[in-house]
């Protein structure tokens, strides 16, 4: 275990950092979390759960604060990579790792909070602009200092996109009526969230994924939305009728809409309408394809995730 390389999570009682802490784990790396000093004042169950689990699993913890300079840089000294899975909230705090990065010296490789598109080949309008921009600006504050990096484009998560096929509001995946974004023929990719952790892990001390786009794009999750209908009626033995939703009412629904819908419109236009999961091509000088690159990861595809819905 010595041997391996240590790996720090920040952020990792979230929603894809408690995976990414799993996946650690299970690849034998030395795995530290970075908590914050418990506050009985304001306990937290489902944290505390997961933190003792984790204790159990042999996760190292390390005390530490995103605004606390000091603690930081101390923790990250214990270490060979970090991993930022902290929420959107959190993104533009984010300067403040790469500066405790660059004060300790020793990282071989970050890996930033990004996990959704590639946020510098977007066609993005409205709050998910800002959302992406400022991914974007961490990304040059990172290369601006110099630190070795990898950025985890995993696009759509399972959890978020299938369990209701994109369909606000919903709880489950619609069996009357759907509504799709445009005309529902660019191709989308979603992965489900524990398959994004395993690639992340996989690419930790990877060669071929250093100071690249580390893609999950694999050929079994990639569909255009009228095709993932298409799947899904022919499992429930229905057709669904399909309300397709134009482009110039979208963008007015987007600027009529109030936080956080106008956010989740403004994404969907991103991906539904202009196609930013798979409207270029993966060049080698940027960046490499997960599942091109690690072929004996079983992950679990598209068709198999809606089988537990029907």
């Amino acid at each position: 275990m010595s041997n391996k390389t240590k790996v720090l999570v920040i952020g990792g009682t979230g929603y894809i950092g408690n995976l990414v802490v799993e996946a650690s784990l299970r690849s034998g790396h030395s795995t530290f979390l970075l908590i914050r000093k418990p506050n009985k004042s304001n306990p937290n169950p489902s944290k505390d759960r997961i933190i003792r689990n984790f204790k159990s699993a042999g996760v190292s913890f390390v005390y530490g604060d995103l605004h606390d300079h000091e603690s930081l840089v101390k923790a990250i000294k214990q270490v060979d990579v970090v991993i930022s899975a902290v929420g959107s909230e959190q993104t533009s705090d984010q300067v403040k790792i790469i500066a405790a990065i660059k004060e300790a010296g020793n990282i071989k490789r970050f890996f930033p909070s990004e996990f959704g598109n590639d946020v510098d080949r977007v066609n993005a309008v409205g709050p998910a602009k800002t959302f992406f921009g400022a991914k974007a600006q961490i990304r040059r504050i990172k290369e601006a200092e110099g630190i070795p990096y990898t950025y985890v484009s995993s696009n759509s998560f399972a959890g978020y996109f299938i369990r209701t096929i994109s369909q606000p509001g919903g709880t489950a995946p619609p069996r009357d009526k759907i509504t799709i974004s445009g005309d529902g023929n660019p191709k989308i990719v979603v992965n489900k969230e524990e398959d994004i952790a395993t690639y992340t892990i996989k690419a930790v001390d990877d060669p071929r994924t250093l100071n690249k786009i580390l893609y999950i794009r694999p050929p079994h999750n990639t569909y255009s939305f009228n095709e993932i209908v298409s799947l899904w009626e022919k499992k429930i033995g229905k057709t669904l009728e399909r309300i397709y939703v134009p482009e110039e009412q979208l963008l007015k629904k987007i600027q009529e809409a109030s936080f956080p819908l106008n956010l989740m419109l403004s994404i969907s236009y991103s991906v539904f309408i202009k196609g930013d999961h798979t409207n270029f091509e993966i060049e080698p000088s940027f960046g490499v394809e997960a599942s091109e690159l690690y072929p004996d990861v079983k992950y679990t595809t598209l068709d198999e995730y809606l089988d537990q819905f029907v």
